[in-house]
């Protein structure tokens, strides 16, 4: 295989989840091809029809044995065990590429395939997927973190060769920082989509107290009123850094955050939890950037020490 364009290989998918069964679309449509998949639940076999419709269902080792190239795109705390059972099966051969996709693992973990003579590599996209066909374009133009063994160069070229194939953009990630590396990324993404529903669910909370609501005729969606405004934070964010806090802890408006704490502990005590926990970190990043004086950022901290001892 060379290090610039892989050759056209066979790929086996197990399994056909959300980011399986994009993947494997996206090599097969790159002019790899996708031999076989395997899926239990109606979903996956749902989406193996969509997005890889030529490939046959069949058992996670018999998948593996068809294959040129492996991809294991199964939960993280299924991973292991599943190359331990496929490696048991005798399922992989020497000359295989075995790929998962698990972000908060290295190579280590296919050391039961090693055995056997695969080439292993981790390929994580940093992107969320829902499974969907147009998640195949989302892969165009995102980073791909690449793990391979430290001393392997090959294992490293032909990793981040495929993930040029795929339009994408490879990082090289270490196997010793994997699971920091996971653990910032799903902080980021997951808990940024929780924030926005506890933000629209608010909105419709407060405006249903005030005796209509929003999405009603005259009213704008709760989604419609703060995606402007939250796209706008989060590109801020991303150009400018901690440069873009605003809001009433940035500037030290202690009273607003008193009001904030009164009506959320009111509203939803677990939520004026989370507003407290997020309010202490923008106070720490908005002194840390210069934007708040630290008597200041004491003075929000008490306050939310405060509010938290007498709600």
């Amino acid at each position: 295989m060379s290090a610039g364009r892989p050759a056209r290989l066979a790929v086996g998918v197990v399994s056909a989840g959300r980011v399986g069964a994009v993947l494997g679309a996206a090599l097969d449509a790159v002019r790899h091809r996708v031999v076989a998949t395997s899926g239990v639940s109606r979903a996956s076999v749902h989406r193996a029809g969509t997005l890889l419709p030529d490939a046959p269902l069949l058992a996670p080792d018999e998948v593996v044995r068809a294959a040129d190239l492996a991809l294991l795109a199964v939960p993280d705390d299924v991973l292991p065990g599943l190359v331990r059972g496929l490696a048991a099966a005798g399922a992989f051969r020497p000359g295989q590429i075995v790929v998962h996709t698990a972000g908060a693992h290295g190579v280590e973990l296919l050391d039961p395939a090693v055995e056997h003579g695969v080439l292993p590599l981790a390929l994580h996209p940093v992107m969320t997927f829902t499974g969907r066909p147009e998640d195949v374009q989302r892969l165009t133009g995102c980073c791909v973190a690449v793990t391979a063994r430290a001393d392997d160069e090959a294992a490293w070229s032909v990793g981040e060769a495929l993930v040029l194939e795929l339009g994408a953009e490879p990082v090289r990630v270490p196997e010793q920082v994997r699971p920091l590396y996971h653990a910032a990324l799903a902080h980021g993404a997951n808990h940024l989509v929780t924030l926005v529903r506890d933000c629209a669910a608010l909105l419709d909370r407060a405006v249903l107290r005030a005796g209509s609501t929003v999405g009603a005729a005259g009213s704008p969606s709760a989604e419609r009123l703060i995606g402007p405004l939250l796209s706008a934070a989060l590109d801020n964010a991303l150009r400018h850094g901690d440069r873009a806090l605003t809001g009433p802890v940035a500037r030290g408006d202690v009273g607003t955050v008193r009001t904030h704490l009164r009506e959320l502990d009111r509203a939803d005590p677990g939520l004026a939890d989370t507003y407290r926990t997020l309010a202490r970190r923008t106070a720490y990043r908005a002194a840390k950037g210069g934007l708040l004086p630290d008597h200041a950022a004491d003075e929000v901290r008490a306050a939310l020490d405060d509010t938290e001892e007498h709600r």
